[in-house]
């Protein structure tokens, strides 16, 4: 069994903030694999499913950011699930937008809900790092991450989340490169049909209108009717 952990904040004012799209990354997981609805259990939301033929719980806390490790050591002591069948899907400023990495521990780089976890339960579970972009000052993170995504960033973070979703079977088999291949190929191909112009309309050519030829035959016959018709006059005239 693997634990999924989408982090973010509870509550609809939260629900589009960058700091939160680890819970949507796990929405659109469950809605792709059609896992159970979702309930209220370990101070978190969860679903249950299966990826791959790997049976797979999906598990938002709602303890808010800076306490997630609280819910996630809570789950992860009931199923007993061993950190490295973890895997914890958080924003990353320090990644440019639509990038994706997956790592094992390392630093928490300032995140609060990174550095609960590491708190309750030790530093080695996996971390899938979404790409959020930077806002360029130290100062300005905090406000920068809680809040709205800009409407154009979803031309590329739809994308991206519903491709991780697809590919979402090979890191539930632990097979983060083939999860990461996946993703950077669908996006890819999905950002080549986009740039793909539709080609040149034809233009369709009029060809000059040829005559039947059964209408061919029947002017010659009425043509050469009408030759023999006048010569036959012009003979009757010379005799009288």
């Amino acid at each position: 069994m693997k634990l999924f952990v989408g982090l973010g904040n509870p509550g609809a004012q939260y629900a589009r903030h960058r700091h939160n799209v680890g819970y949507v990354a796990l929405d659109k997981i469950a809605a792709a694999h059609s896992f159970g609805a979702w309930r209220k259990r370990f101070q978190s939301e969860t679903a249950e499913g299966t990826l791959g033929g790997t049976r797979v719980v999906l598990l938002k806390p709602t303890t808010y950011m800076n306490d997630s490790g609280r819910a996630v050591g809570e789950a992860a002591r009931f199923l007993k699930i061993p950190l490295e069948d973890i895997y914890v899907f958080h924003d990353e400023i320090d990644l440019a937008p639509a990038k994706l990495k997956v790592k094992v521990g390392g630093g928490n780089a300032g995140h609060n809900g990174l550095r609960s976890l590491t708190a309750h339960m030790g530093n080695d579970y996996n971390r899938v790092r979404i790409g959020v972009g930077h806002p360029g000052v130290k100062d300005a993170v905090a406000h920068y991450v809680l809040h709205d995504f800009a409407k154009a960033e979803y031309a590329w973070l739809d994308p991206l989340l519903d491709a991780m979703a697809e590919a979402a079977p090979y890191l539930a088999k632990g097979d983060a490169a083939r999860f990461l291949s996946q993703v950077a190929l669908k996006t890819r191909a999905d950002d080549a049909l986009e740039e793909r112009e539709p080609p040149p309309e034809k233009k369709l050519e009029r060809k000059p209108a040829s005559a039947h030829p059964a209408g061919e035959r029947a002017a010659k016959r009425a043509g050469a009717l009408a030759e023999n018709l006048k010569k036959w006059l012009a003979g009757r005239s010379d005799k009288e």
